[in-house]
């Protein structure tokens, strides 16, 4: 593939599909919506957290929803200080509840682990799963999604773009070779 031109993987039907499959394993296995809170990363993680959370409510009744601000807890804060944070929105409390971080691209795992490390200043979880729309491999970190919208094997040259109507106007997954 050459630089910078994009091979889609996926359209929106597929993403539709991987959302709602996404959604029910999830209910399977926090045996309903009760007692479930759905938290983005920003940002595309939030619009993926944003529509699992639209099918658990379809499917289950509402589940709580918000989103969780990790740029203080990169461990990349010091070599790009440029990162603007936002705020994270939570809900009123998560403590004894199962929180599901959502996230587009599962890559080399620090994302999540600065998440996990964001929770442990917001509440105590009874428990925190991870649900992925792309997981694409090549981990640094020994962090696994439990829920996976589709899995795509990568090179280290390729970037896996996930696009969404709200922020780009489209839903799609792309993946791109980088210079």
């Amino acid at each position: 593939m050459e630089a910078n031109a994009a091979r889609s993987i996926a359209d929106e039907s597929d993403i539709s599909r991987m959302i709602s499959r996404m959604a029910h394993e999830l209910l399977e296995r926090n045996h309903g919506s009760r007692e479930l809170v759905v938290l983005g990363i920003p940002t595309r993680g939030v619009q993926l957290a944003e529509r699992l959370a639209a099918e658990i409510g379809r499917v289950d009744g509402p589940v709580a929803l918000g989103s969780l601000d990790i740029t203080l807890y990169r461990d990349d804060l010091r070599s790009n200080p440029i990162r603007q944070a936002s705020r994270s929105q939570l809900p009123d409390s998560i403590t004894g509840l199962t929180v599901v971080l959502v996230d587009d691209v599962l890559y080399s795992g620090r994302t999540v682990a600065a998440a996990l490390d964001a929770l442990k200043d917001v509440g105590r979880p009874k428990a925190v799963r991870l649900a992925v729309l792309v997981d694409r491999g090549h981990r640094e970190l020994p962090i696994a999604a439990d829920v996976v919208g589709k899995v795509v094997r990568t090179a280290a040259d390729e970037r896996v773009s996930v696009k969404f109507k709200e922020l780009d106007g489209v839903d799609a997954i792309e993946i791109r070779r980088i210079a």
